[in-house]
């Protein structure tokens, strides 16, 4: 009787494969950062968040129950709610139900858009329970991409979310883009709440991605194990090394994996040849100042309504509007 166990063939995922082939044969090897939200990629993730180092969260959370009512004064009952990057509710939720108790009927339908199927199915269960007259509609996909929002809410006014600071995540005109994008989805009568870092001094931001229990270093290395998995890759994982630095000229974070030693890495039957302190690029997390956010934001046709920022000036929740363009 035969082995079944040697009979199995791993499930190769050809776009991934892809992705992963056009950075690591760049000249500087890239990966993207949308390979880091595998179902443990968003448990590691989530850690982070809870972190001492990591203040972005809970300087977020910190301001959310403050502005979310000023944030609903400003649109209709029946108001969809559109959060890009939500791979879970804890935010929207302030805008749901604990920003707004005396105003419980201007959100009545949640689209969450994430490239997290697994979290999004998790996400949906949960909001049955929490918010079961709420209407939820999921939608995994890539927020870079254009959006197509369900017919259920086409006639409903629209509140777009983007907290966290992801769109930091973006060089600027990407984030430009996105936000052009965002602007179509959302309608000419939208709003746009997006959370985003400020810039600072960087002995402040970088231990956020440079943690002591090493958890950073966990979610960033994870890309590789995703890829072993999924990409018919061969990385020795350990033989990377988590690195985050201050790139001053550009005002970002830069989170990169570098190679321990001279080695090759098979990825679906490419050889891909490393030196040592070679690295992967895998992340940027730009910092802007609140003109240069506002600057490209108006470069997308959005008009920045309303600035709040935390008493250290660490995190901004950015209110927009769309822009009239005369």
């Amino acid at each position: 009787m035969p082995n079944d166990v040697g009979l199995l063939v791993r499930t190769i995922d050809r776009g991934l494969v892809d992705l992963a082939l056009s950075g690591l044969s760049r000249r500087q090897k890239t990966l993207p950062a949308k390979l880091f939200y595998d179902e443990e990629g968003c448990r590691l993730f989530y850690q982070i968040t809870e972190l001492p180092e990591y203040y972005l969260t809970r300087t977020e959370r910190a301001l959310l129950p403050q502005v979310a009512p000023l944030v609903l004064e400003t649109v209709s009952a029946g108001t969809a709610l559109v959060e890009y990057g939500a791979s879970d509710e804890g935010k929207a939720e302030f805008l749901l139900s604990h920003g707004a108790p005396i105003q419980p009927d201007k959100i009545a339908a949640y689209v969450p858009i994430d490239v997290a199927m697994p979290a999004l199915l998790q996400m949906r269960l949960r909001m049955a329970e929490s918010h079961p007259r709420l209407a939820v509609y999921p939608i995994a996909g890539d927020f870079m991409d254009p959006v197509k929002l369900p017919a259920a809410v086409a006639g409903m006014p629209r509140l777009g979310f983007f907290p966290g600071s992801t769109i930091g995540n973006l060089d600027p005109p990407e984030a430009s883009r996105f936000l052009a994008l965002a602007r179509l989805t959302l309608g000419t009568s939208s709003r746009f709440l997006v959370g985003a870092d400020l810039h600072k001094d960087p002995s402040l931001l970088l231990p956020a991605y440079d943690d002591a229990a090493g958890v950073t270093a966990a979610f960033n290395r994870n890309m590789l194990v995703r890829l072993n998995r999924d990409a018919g890759a061969e990385f020795d994982v350990a033989a990377f090394a988590h690195r985050a630095v201050w790139n001053d000229d550009e005002s970002r974070i830069e989170m990169h994996l570098v190679s321990r030693k001279d080695q090759a890495v098979r990825v679906a039957g490419q050889t891909i040849r490393f030196k040592r302190g070679e690295t992967i690029h895998t992340e940027n997390s730009y910092k802007h100042t609140q003109e240069r956010f506002t600057a490209i934001a108006a470069e997308a046709g959005w008009h920045c309504r309303t600035m709040w920022t935390d008493p250290a000036r660490l995190f901004a929740l950015y209110l927009l509007e769309p822009r009239t363009i005369a």
